[in-house]
């Protein structure tokens, strides 16, 4: 589809959803954030970010030390060929 058509549909949809009369569900509305709301509260509490760090921590420690350990050999072969 062209841009002058993908616009123009756009702009058909836009200008329906505009001036269209919808009868809002307010009370739906305020159930579905409260919804959302007390279920985000509630995954916030059974996250430990201190575990998940750690573990990452751990990672991270470990490829520090095999590239010490890849750099230690890489200096003794250099040595050994000259």
């Amino acid at each position: 589809m062209g841009r002058g058509r993908q616009k123009a549909k756009h702009t058909k949809i836009a200008r329906e959803l505009k001036y269209s009369v919808n009868e809002t569900d307010y009370e739906q509305l305020q159930r579905e954030l409260n919804g959302a709301k007390s279920h985000a509260e509630g995954l916030e509490s059974h996250v430990d970010y201190d575990d998940e760090l750690a573990k990452w921590a751990e990672y991270i420690d470990d490829e520090e030390d095999v590239s010490d350990e890849d750099e230690a050999e890489g200096e003794g072969r250099g040595s050994s060929r000259t």
